[in-house]
């Protein structure tokens, strides 16, 4: 293990695929941290937030953008293909490629699961004689099979899933806009009055607006995955430079303007999450009176289910790539096919994927909730790993090759501090509240486990290296 696996790369095959084009690359950043968090997990946020759920997203995007910011610079000054954990080995240590690329890795394979499961939760509505399991294993099945023909199959999936995802939201907001200014035919306006009717924007205070900031931030996770797609474009650092600048806008309109529309047509303490979780903009656009609304915000939210699927497969087989190219990994994982794709690393990551549906059949309320929470805070790790290797490799580029530093973190180092800070507050938070409380715990061991297999592959290492230099010595001759 070791050094040595990079050494024994397939000079043939070693390589990952520079296939995809801008419009890939475009969508991937646009629709990549849209899912079903905000299609229907903003129901549950409103009603505990009120209209203050518009300063929740706020918050949230703002520090999700100042995160990408730090790894936008560390992508295009060094666009490496396959993981995001290259930039805190890089800048950290081995320690934290490896810390990086398996929480990485742990967590995503397990939201692949949760997303087969709650698009299996869809159709069962229209296909109630199909086992849920089935649908699961189907689901599974397909995007894997998307995956393993090639990055560009992936791509071409994704950009239509983020197209149906952005067309559906630009439209929501039109027509929410036009409602409340009044100029929706046959139907009354309330216009902005329930932004300050019933308890005012805040009705729960401040502090719930804070606290729902906390629950907002994990529904935006998974933006870095365009810096690591636009790794396998024709023009890496321009792609990941465009992708970065982005998620500004994208965040402002895809989240705080939906929010905002929906909080100002829907009164804040409308049950979102009652006998069923229904999509706040399902309701909103009933009260506008379009015919078929909710079926239409189903098809939308399985398409952004699917597409959460789809990109946690990628993420995974890329991570595990990483990982195996370092000697992290068991290196039979790394063999491309022809089109340049990690078969044997994908299917390592839908395995997984396959077990949680299993685990979620038999054990709903114990195994399968345990992996759930103990991939709960694990995004904080890594981001914070990756914060502080971002300040490392900054100071390393600035003196050795500032001509790299083409999109910068602002501020510097000030900003990156305070994101840093900024972070540590949301587990402190997440600590406070019962309700996080242990998924805050059970990542501290997940990530306790991660480095402690660390320690164990090093001391291996070690030792092997040191089996190795003393088979080559030479024998000295006895006299």
């Amino acid at each position: 293990m070791g050094n040595t696996h990079k050494q024994q790369e397939p000079s043939t095959q070693g390589q990952l695929q520079n296939t995809l084009k801008n419009r890939h690359v475009t969508m991937i950043a646009l629709g990549g941290i849209i899912g079903a968090g905000l299609f229907v997990g903003s129901g549950a946020v409103i009603n505990s937030t009120g209209p203050a759920a518009v300063v929740s997203y706020v918050l949230s995007g703002t520090l999700m953008f100042l995160v990408m910011r730090m790894i936008g610079e560390m992508a295009v000054a060094n666009p490496t293909a396959g993981s995001i954990s290259e930039y805190a080995r890089a800048g950290l240590g081995n320690w934290a490629g490896f810390s990086v690329g398996w929480l990485y890795w742990y967590m995503w394979v397990i939201v692949a699961a949760i997303e087969a499961v709650a698009g299996a939760g869809i159709l069962v509505n229209y296909f109630p004689h199909i086992p849920p399991w089935f649908l699961c294993l189907v689901l599974l099945v397909i995007l894997t099979l998307t995956n393993l023909y090639s990055v560009k199959s992936f791509a071409e999936t994704e950009f239509w899933f983020a197209s149906i995802k952005i067309f559906a939201i630009i439209f929501f907001i039109a027509f929410g806009a036009i409602y409340l200014l009044g100029f929706w035919p046959g139907e009354s306006s309330p216009g902005f009055s329930n932004l300050y009717t019933t308890g005012g924007f805040f009705p729960n205070g401040i502090v719930a607006a804070l606290i729902g900031s906390v629950t907002v931030l994990f529904s935006m996770g998974g933006a870095e995955i365009a810096t690591i797609a636009a790794a396998e474009s024709d023009q890496p650092a321009k792609y990941a430079a465009k992708a970065t600048n982005q998620v500004m806008y994208r965040i402002f309109l895809f989240y705080v303007v939906s929010v905002f529309v929906i909080v100002a047509i829907v009164p804040w303490n409308f049950e979102f999450a009652g006998v069923a979780i229904q999509s706040p903009f399902a309701i909103a656009l009933k009260q506008l009176g379009l015919p078929f609304a909710p079926f239409l915000m189903e098809v939308v939210v399985l398409t952004a289910v699917l597409s959460s699927l789809n990109s946690c497969l990628y993420i995974t087989s890329r991570s595990l790539f990483t990982l195996t190219k370092q000697g992290d990994a068991p290196k039979f994982l790394v063999k491309l096919n022809k089109r340049g794709v990690p078969v044997r690393a994908i299917l390592a990551g839908t395995t997984f994927g396959y077990v949680g549906v299993v685990l979620n059949y038999f054990f709903p309320e114990t195994v399968f909730l345990f992996l759930i929470n103990s991939a709960g805070a694990t995004m904080l790790f890594y981001y914070l790993i990756l914060a502080f290797a971002q300040i490392r490799l900054r100071r390393r580029l600035e003196k050795e090759a500032p001509e790299k530093l083409k999109l910068k973190m602002w501020l510097f180092p000030y900003l990156s501090y305070v994101t840093i800070l900024w972070m540590f507050g949301v587990i402190a938070v997440m600590i406070w509240i019962p309700g996080t409380r242990s998924q805050v715990y059970l990542s501290i061991v997940s990530f306790g486990a991660i480095l402690a297999a660390y320690m164990v592959r090093s001391k291996y290492s070690k030792q092997t290296q040191e089996a190795v230099e003393f088979v080559d010595q030479p024998l000295k001759v006895v006299k």
